[in-house]
């Protein structure tokens, strides 16, 4: 009887392990790989424990060339980060001065930061899909559809969305932020250039360990 039950615990672990291992993302040594939420509001993606170079990603979410870069490019980061290979940290910013794009930028940035860490990412990619179109002339990321989006991604902040109360801290941050514009990327420092939108070349660039000035 007594090995009977040895044998049932360890076939038990093993479903366990095995299970653990399906719901892992390919290459990820579970647990080895998270999103964390710095003070900055910055999101970094990476293994802790590794030593890989950094993916530094500055973002406007009303920004059009940011949603084409994040189309094509995106699914390559986030594969690279979980695989260990590289440290990427999001910085999502406001760049525009006019509006609507300004208050549409600073509406989605504040829910953002609204949305817990294993939310984030699917966050992220709903603010994406709903960009107010055409730009520049097109207000959107409305109170109301920001909480749809949350709650979408199983995130249920609906105040701390409508009260928008990180708007101000989210442009602070941004105001401390020296770029030109959105997307720039970084790789340890270095900016790169057309590779950001060519999957290939920026894995290239990533798994080479330099950056091509620009």
């Amino acid at each position: 009887m007594m090995k009977r039950l040895v044998a049932v615990a360890i076939a038990c672990a093993a479903l366990v392990v095995l299970g653990v291992l399906a719901f892992s993302e390919p290459g990820e040594t579970a647990g080895s790989v998270r999103l964390t939420r710095q003070i900055d509001g910055s999101m970094v993606l990476a293994d802790k424990s590794g030593d890989a170079p950094v993916l530094d990603v500055y973002e406007d979410f009303d920004c059009p060339i940011c949603k084409e870069m994040h189309s094509k490019v995106d699914r390559t980061i986030q594969k690279l980060a979980r695989e260990g290979r590289v440290k990427v940290v999001y910085h999502p910013v406001t760049i525009f001065q006019d509006e609507p794009m300004r208050s549409n930028s600073i509406r989605a940035a504040a829910a953002a930061r609204c949305i817990p860490e294993a939310n984030w990412l699917a966050f992220r990619d709903e603010l994406y899909a709903m960009q107010p179109a055409p730009h520049g002339s097109a207000s959107g990321f409305t109170l109301p559809e920001l909480v749809t989006a949350a709650r979408k991604v199983g995130a249920s902040v609906d105040e701390c969305v409508t009260s928008q109360s990180y708007a101000k801290t989210h442009l602070a941050e941004t105001a401390k932020v020296r770029i030109q514009g959105t997307p720039t990327v970084l790789l340890d420092g270095q900016q790169l250039g057309n590779e950001v939108f060519d999957p290939a070349a920026l894995e290239r660039a990533i798994t080479g360990g330099a950056g091509v000035q620009v």
